[in-house]
């Protein structure tokens, strides 16, 4: 996706499930809309950290996968034509007159009015710290998993030890040749439910061990060599690829220095979803208010809010109370209600 000059009527900025969903509604509400997000693909936490897992407090579903919900909202999302920037972090807000300054890694963005949709903040990958990790990455060396067809009869081997690194290893031992886990402790930190799951499968554990170095031939990946973490034992793997999930960094400070009044590492808002800085209203877990419970149903019900707001703050004749969906929906897509 190109950057432009133009100035959007809503930027959203996080695409996990309550920043998809505030887009879907601007879209319902017909305004021109982009959305931002530093990670490689939509769904923030629940696609990257915990696709396998089940949510159940999302109303209308008894229990439903974070993965399947996340791919509900992005169909969802594609009834509108909508600018998606990914991989981007955004490093600055800034008020400019008439509208919203946004400053990432990649270059700026100009809106009239901004959600702030960022849960926990934008997070990073802690990174393998081995001499040529970097050059093998999103080759050979993975801290995402973006299609799972891509390791379709390939020895694969993930590190980490918590839920979305035993979640990987099940989800790829019917697509690979081979998986391994490994992990630096005798026992998983995943749940008990899993972990069993886990050792029930056909995916080596190698346990408690650390990867020391990258096996290399002739400047080619084709393994890696574990050392064990009490013994002075070494063991070679050969793989394909290695996925490393050893958690996540992510932080707030740079909020503070956009202005935003922040407490207990939330934004405080108003009952508009409004922030402290004019146009700039925040939703999800990223947003604190007396009362308040963070659940995706919350966040669901509060992006509506912001968006009615924020096109009522941008235009103030707008209705703050717009029709029905339905009434909204007939009005975008008559086709679909001329039968």
């Amino acid at each position: 996706m190109t950057h432009t000059t133009e100035i959007y009527d809503l930027t959203i900025i996080g695409g996990g499930p309550v920043g998809l969903f505030a887009a879907f509604y601007a879209g319902m509400r017909q305004a021109k809309t982009k959305l931002i997000d530093s990670l490689p693909q939509l769904g923030g936490q629940l696609t990257t950290l915990y696709p396998e897992k089940y949510i159940y407090d999302v109303p209308g579903y008894p229990a439903v996968k974070a993965a399947d919900l996340v791919a509900n909202l992005e169909k969802q999302l594609e009834t509108f034509d909508h600018d998606i920037f990914l991989e981007e972090e955004v490093t600055n807000l800034t008020q400019k007159e008439g509208h919203l300054e946004i400053e990432t890694n990649k270059g700026t963005h100009y809106s009239k009015a901004v959600i702030l949709a960022i849960g926990n903040g934008s997070f990073q990958p802690r990174r393998l710290t081995i001499d040529g990790a970097d050059t093998f990455e999103d080759q050979s060396i993975h801290y995402f998993v973006k299609d799972l067809s891509t390791f379709s009869g390939k020895k694969v081997a993930i590190a980490g030890g918590g839920d979305s690194a035993i979640d990987w290893a099940l989800m790829l031992e019917p697509v690979a040749e081979e998986v391994s886990i490994i992990h630096r402790r005798p026992e998983f930190r995943g749940h008990e439910h899993s972990v069993e799951k886990l050792k029930s499968s056909s995916v080596q554990i190698l346990t408690p061990y650390i990867i020391d170095e990258l096996l290399l031939e002739a400047g080619s990946f084709y393994g890696i060599q574990l050392k064990h973490a009490k013994e002075k034992q070494v063991r070679r793997l050969s793989v394909d690829s290695l996925i490393v999930n050893y958690g996540f960094t992510s932080s707030l400070d740079h909020l503070k220095d956009w202005g935003l009044d922040i407490s207990r590492h939330s934004i405080n808002v108003e009952s508009d979803m409004s922030t402290n800085i004019p146009g700039v209203y925040a939703v999800g877990d990223i947003s604190t208010y007396k009362g308040k419970v963070k659940l995706i149903a919350t966040g669901f019900g509060e992006a509506p809010t912001a968006v009615n707001n924020a096109l009522h703050f941008i235009q103030p004749d707008a209705r703050t109370q717009p029709m029905h969906s339905t009434s909204l929906f007939e009005k975008i897509n008559p086709e679909v209600f001329s039968g």
